[in-house]
């Protein structure tokens, strides 16, 4: 279940380096082009843009690109300058871009699916194109060849995709909440196992191959931290926004996590801290405190001439109580809960004021975000959304 929202206290605006302005629709995915004062961006338009910054300080498209259908995601590798475009038609385009970023030539184009694609990558090592889509399937293509080598049905559209190029395990997520681990071959894969921990759809992936934690974003407003590289089976939650997660990026020498969402919120968190798991809700008739029956337990209600209550939980200690049991909110960042939840009353006085310090701190970027890219050699923060403009934040949004 979400956190209950309250008043964010560590809420601040982010500083705004640059707008970029000029899509007609929704701009679904953009990335900073690492070195260059430059941007890529596909959008809803059916466009295509590179833009470069100008001596004015403004970014004016170099490239302008009409594509054949709606621009639904793209990978953009900087070491080959190549881009692959994914289409609402399930097409992937691959481009070539110039070394001034000019001019961009088309290279290959595979038909990867039957409907929209909901994400692309292209992984260097292997010369694989890997990618998803609303028709329910993984598949995977020779980059040099262009033949596709390969397929997995999944239990819905998946939009959630990650690539461990060391282990060769693809991370898919989709609209059921289920993540599923794939290893693949070169024409081949298998099935490794499947995570469910949402209750809603996944959004959103992010994988950190250094501590080997997979994060995953979902419609449920919720993130979830799989500790793949522990071998234990730890998940834990991360609840910051008000609306659904639809974007997550990684800051590898910070350690830090990026989520946007619908809510408009962007939220850093710190996961270089001691977090611990969520309790198991606890089953039982009465309350686990003062032993009230729950509106359920006729028996005891009879027995007792008793009303029976409301069964709510403790997010700290998982017990089932009552409303009286638990009349007091707090937050608790280790276990993910930067909102104030419920917690029963003898829960709420262990809980110290160093406990309760935040480890995320929250910034309002007023629109709905679609994409999250973080370019790590600047510190630049960009966003994309439904508002159709391209913004670009400092720094100090991770300090």
């Amino acid at each position: 279940m979400a956190a209950e929202p309250q008043p964010k206290a560590l809420t601040r605006k982010p500083l705004l380096l640059n707008k970029v302005e000029g899509s007609q629709e929704v701009v679904n995915m953009a990335a900073i082009v690492p070195k260059e004062d430059g941007i890529i961006s596909v959008s809803e338009d059916r466009t295509v843009r590179v833009w470069l910054k100008r001596d004015s300080g403004q970014y004016w498209p170099s490239i302008y690109h009409a594509m054949p259908s709606p621009c639904s995601c793209m990978s953009f590798n900087p070491e080959t300058r190549r881009l692959s475009i994914g289409l609402d038609n399930g097409t992937i385009s691959e481009f070539i871009l110039s070394e001034d970023y000019n001019k961009m030539t088309q290279v290959k184009s595979y038909q990867a699916h039957q409907s929209r694609v909901m994400m692309v990558l292209f992984v260097l090592e292997m010369e694989w194109v890997l990618s998803t889509g609303q028709d329910k399937h993984f598949t995977w293509h020779c980059s040099e060849s262009g033949q596709r080598l390969g397929g997995y049905r999944t239990t819905a559209g998946a939009c959630g995709l990650q690539f461990d190029v060391e282990t060769r395990h693809v991370f898919v997520g989709d609209h059921s909440g289920q993540v599923t681990i794939l290893k693949l071959e070169q024409e081949s894969c298998s099935l490794i196992t499947t995570f469910k921990g949402h209750t809603g759809g996944v959004t959103a992936l992010c994988w950190d191959p250094i501590q080997r934690v997979l994060f995953s974003g979902s419609s449920d407003h919720s993130i979830i931290m799989w500790d793949i590289g522990g071998r234990k089976g730890t998940a834990i939650e991360l609840q910051g926004h008000n609306d659904k997660v639809q974007s997550l990026s990684y800051a590898h020498h910070t350690r830090q996590l990026i989520s946007c969402g619908a809510d408009g919120g962007i939220v850093v968190w710190n996961m270089d801290v001691e977090r611990q798991e969520t309790p198991e809700w606890l089953d039982s008739d009465s309350c686990q405190k003062c032993d009230q029956p729950f509106f359920w337990n006729f028996k005891q209600m009879w027995d007792s001439k008793k009303i029976g209550l409301r069964q709510h939980h403790c997010r700290k200690c998982g017990q089932a109580v009552c409303g009286k049991c638990s009349s007091k909110r707090s937050s608790i960042p280790l276990m993910g809960f930067e909102f104030q939840v419920r917690v029963c009353d003898s829960c709420h006085d262990s809980i110290t004021d160093e406990q309760r310090a935040p480890t995320a701190t929250f910034h309002d970027s007023k629109h709905n975000i679609v994409h999250v890219h973080f370019d790590a050699t600047r510190g630049w923060l960009l966003t994309s959304g439904t508002d159709k403009v391209i913004k670009v934040g400092a720094r100090s949004l991770l300090s």
